[in-house]
């Protein structure tokens, strides 16, 4: 049977792996995809040889029921896999379909059935870097700078937004700032605000910190709040001294809070995009690298360790700038019948 041995790993990988019913299948594909490039390989070496001779008389031999797995090698791998991304299977299907197959012959190894595993060296196609979505400037202007509203949660939610444009903050860094530097207990603050000098101080990935400008709007946008939060705790000694921003119930705000709220505000404001704290960081970048131009004082603001990460925005403004061209010169477009 052609998926003897392809049976028997994936009893293995459910009874001593506890693989779900939708992995398992998920490994049956792309394992039953392996056997037939197995098979057809084999098939297509012993063909040649049959020709010419009393063996193509009476037909091809039969084709084996079950793959000779100790033939396989890398070379084969590599060609299917490349086959593979030239039928248009994803970088990501493909990363998959070749993680199943190198479990796969490990297991087989471990059985004596192969001698080494040949999808062991052979890389996937690189996947297509996203893009990150960005607001248009005028949205996003228009965004920020709606009407707020009165009370507690308008002015926290307005600072919030403000504070997400004008610095360019990760959600996780927006949530972990207090009112000022605190030395504990029970810990140092990793993250601040400094109004007087314009700026804030957070820790980012790998640990490292940075201090970045608060722009205009942004401070007036947290002075309304810290009056309303000031005004908001003198009436419940309990809430959070340390965290600037607080949830209804005195506590520093949640992540999920925050998205939550953002996407409401956005809705509310008639913005026609899903909105989320990435896509105004992204929007802070793509801005003022259209701006400035300055692709390394944006690396410094946005906590990037490697300026390959960062460049990914120049790549977001061509797309603009095409998008301009396209729409304004007289030569960009097909004209019908051309």
């Amino acid at each position: 049977m052609a998926g003897d041995a392809i049976a028997r790993y994936l009893e293995r990988l459910r009874s001593e792996r506890g693989c779900s019913p939708r992995t398992l299948a998920s490994y049956r594909l792309d394992l039953r995809a392996l056997a037939d490039l197995a098979l057809r390989e084999a098939a297509a070496a012993v063909l040649p040889a049959a020709t010419g001779s009393r063996a193509a008389e009476s037909g091809a031999p039969p084709a084996p029921a079950e793959p000779d797995w100790s033939s396989v090698n890398e070379h084969h791998v590599r060609r299917w896999v490349a086959a593979n991304a030239r039928a248009g299977l994803s970088a990501r299907s493909i990363a998959r379909r070749l993680s199943a197959w190198r479990g796969f012959f490990d297991w087989l190894a471990s059985q004596g059935e192969a001698v080494a595993n040949p999808a062991r060296g052979v890389r996937a196609p690189r996947a297509a870097r996203r893009l990150p979505k960005a607001l248009a400037p005028d949205v996003a202007v228009r965004f920020a700078g709606a009407e707020p509203g009165d009370g507690f949660e308008a002015a926290r939610d307005q600072a919030m937004l403000e504070l997400f444009y004008s610095s360019g903050l990760r959600l996780s860094e927006l949530t972990s700032l207090d009112l000022r530097h605190f030395d504990g207990p029970p810990a140092a603050s990793t993250g601040w605000i400094d109004l007087d000098e314009a700026e804030l101080t957070v820790r980012g990935k790998g640990g490292r910190s940075r201090t970045v400008p608060i722009g205009g709007a942004a401070r007036e946008a947290l002075r309304r709040w810290l009056g309303e939060r000031a005004a908001w705790c003198a009436l419940r000694p309990g809430c959070d001294e340390r965290a600037l921003f607080l949830s209804g119930r005195g506590r520093r705000l949640a992540n999920r809070t925050v998205q939550a709220r953002l996407k409401r505000l956005a809705i509310v404001r008639g913005v026609p995009a899903d909105v989320h704290p990435h896509v105004l960081r992204h929007s802070f970048a793509s801005h003022l690298l259209q701006s400035s131009g300055d692709l390394r004082a944006v690396q410094e603001l946005l906590g990037h360790a490697s300026i390959a990460t960062t460049q990914v925005y120049t790549s977001l403004d061509f797309q603009r700038l095409a998008a301009v061209y396209d729409a304004a010169h007289p030569r960009a477009r097909r004209r019908g019948g051309s």
